[in-house]
């Protein structure tokens, strides 16, 4: 951890942060757009473990128009952990971190 003085191998090779989600990852949808360097600097801080943090769409409803063909979607943050109990640990921690 990087509070602890501890040097993570991860953040070395910049393998830390993935730009994919991959299938295997815990997952955590925040309802709002949350300011993502804020999110990061508390992972990087606090956690050890590879994670994803991206932008998502989300269908609201399968309610469509009856004049037309559109869908509703609401765009998201999915935050993704490898470790599951790190996602468990955000998670907790996440009133705090977005307060």
């Amino acid at each position: 951890m990087l509070k602890h003085g501890e040097i993570n191998p991860l953040n070395v090779h910049d393998l830390r942060r993935l730009d994919w989600c991959p299938p295997h990852f815990e997952r955590i949808i925040l309802d709002q757009m949350s300011d993502p360097k804020v999110l990061t600097d508390w992972i990087y801080e606090n956690l050890e473990g590879r994670f994803y943090l991206g932008p998502i769409d989300v269908k609201v409803s399968d309610h469509t128009d009856l004049r037309s063909d559109k869908k509703y979607f609401n765009r998201q943050t999915l935050i993704a952990f490898e470790l599951a109990s790190e996602g468990s640990y955000f998670s907790l921690c996440l009133p705090n971190i977005t307060a």
